[in-house]
């Protein structure tokens, strides 16, 4: 093994996060304190090879279909950042990697150091709050998620409902330098259009019937952290450019007021409709969807994620019950990964407890998910409810025979439906919110 020059090694000791020092047949020759005490704590790594310690296989990880950072240096003669899934002592968890190669006397990269930083916004393990999964579909979303956090970039997330807009918006929050401050959430989608301003910006005592006291906005109370636009495509258009002169400028005023007041925000915005297609027809200001997104982000509906399935059984049977332990028989399993789930992890939710309800005993087999999907076995012109309208994926005009099937199956539900506009929304499969803009579109009270 090659002799490392003691002065790189007390250099790599002092530095407070986890790096180690490897060769070009990958063997660790130097690991700091930082790195054992984080990834291995009781057992030295020095002489094994890097690939076998992270991910316990016999080949460097661009042959076991990973993204290998040694592989890309070597190719492009630079740094290069991966984010990877590692065993470590807690289990497996999501480690930003940056590489740096060493060059020796001739030019030639002979050693390369790598800095480890974990992901503590996600897990590829079953966990009780935040992102789960290990599909390549998650981990892609997942290394932009990475990438942009500690930037001051606006983010836009696009995906269908369900799929956790909120918690990938929470995942930037907390990935950035921010992460201390508030991460405040605005739902554009029930915010009349009469009360959208105020309650953004605030308002000053008398600026309108009702208003005796002035108040802060939600723009105020998020000064310092992260303002999330949930459902951006909803906002009306006299406020949009309101919402651009925010973004630009970083000023904003009251309701009522002269006064121009500033706040720090760093802005991620979501939707689930096509806000290209709303630039064309004139419903959203182009400038403002070029402000936003900046970074866009497409979230994977479950379809194309159905390896996570039970990763995500396990980890949402422990919230929804969980005062039970419960387990989903593997045939239970390939019964829901069969399953297209158009309300996606909202819906894989519902299924579950639903299920859980329908068990005596600590398993969830077969009949129970059987069960609890048939609850949802709305007709073809139902279920096209939930994953074909206007609202949750681009249509053309020319499907507009399509649209009213729709429409009239959402009033025969609605006609049939003596529960709660909530049930009513878990039976369809989509949120409340979602279920709220249809009836609007119907012209129903919500």
């Amino acid at each position: 093994m090659a002799t490392i020059l003691p002065e790189l090694v007390s250099y790599l000791e002092g530095l407070p996060e986890p790096h180690i020092l490897f060769d070009r047949q990958y063997r660790i020759l130097a690991a700091n304190a930082a790195y054992r005490r984080q990834f291995s704590p009781t057992a030295s790594v020095i002489g094994r090879t890097c690939y076998e310690v992270s991910h316990h296989i016999s080949v460097p990880c661009d042959q076991a279909g990973e993204s290998c950072p040694l592989a890309r240096s070597r190719e492009s003669g630079q740094r290069e950042r991966v984010l990877h899934l590692h065993h470590t002592p807690q289990g497996e968890s999501y480690i930003n990697i940056e590489l740096a190669p060493l060059r020796d006397a001739s030019g030639e990269q002979a050693y390369y150091i790598e800095k480890m930083e974990p992901l503590r916004v996600a897990q590829g393990q079953p966990a009780t709050q935040g992102l789960i999964g290990r599909s390549a579909a998650f981990q892609r979303m997942l290394e932009l998620v990475s990438r942009v956090g500690p930037s001051q970039a606006s983010v836009l997330l696009l995906g269908e409902s369900g799929t956790g807009k909120e918690l990938v918006a929470q995942a930037v929050h907390e990935a950035s330098a921010r992460a201390a401050h508030a991460l405040v959430v605005v739902d554009c989608a029930s915010l009349p259009e009469t009360l959208f301003e105020s309650e953004l910006f605030g308002h000053e005592r008398g600026a309108f019937t009702g208003a005796s006291t002035s108040k802060p906005g939600l723009v105020e109370a998020a000064s310092g952290g992260t303002l999330f636009l949930d459902e951006v495509g909803d906002i009306p258009l006299p406020m949009q450019v309101k919402l651009l002169r925010l973004l630009e400028s970083g000023t904003y005023r009251r309701v009522g007021s002269t006064e121009l007041r500033r706040t720090d925000v760093r802005v991620v915005a979501a939707t689930h409709r096509d806000l290209k297609a709303m630039v064309a027809d004139g419903r959203f200001r182009e400038d403002l969807y070029y402000r936003l997104s900046t970074f866009p982000i497409a979230l994977p509906p479950l379809r194309d994620r159905v390896d996570d399935i039970p990763l995500l059984a396990v980890a949402l049977l422990a919230r929804v019950v969980p005062q039970r332990r419960m387990a989903v028989a593997p045939a239970a399993l390939a019964c829901l990964q069969r399953h297209t789930f158009p309300g996606n992890v909202r819906e894989l939710r519902n299924v579950l407890e639903r299920a859980a309800l329908l068990a005596d005993g600590t398993h969830i087999e077969p009949l129970h998910v059987e069960r609890a999907l048939g609850s949802d076995a709305l007709p073809a012109a139902s279920v096209a409810v939930t994953a074909l309208t206007p609202e949750d994926a681009p249509m053309p005009s020319s499907d507009a025979s399509l649209r009213s099937v729709e429409r009239a199956a959402l009033q025969a539900q609605l006609k049939a439906h003596r529960g709660s506009r909530a049930e009513l929304a878990r039976k369809l499969g989509i949120s409340e919110r979602s279920l709220y803009r249809k009836l609007r579109e119907l012209g129903r009270p919500s």
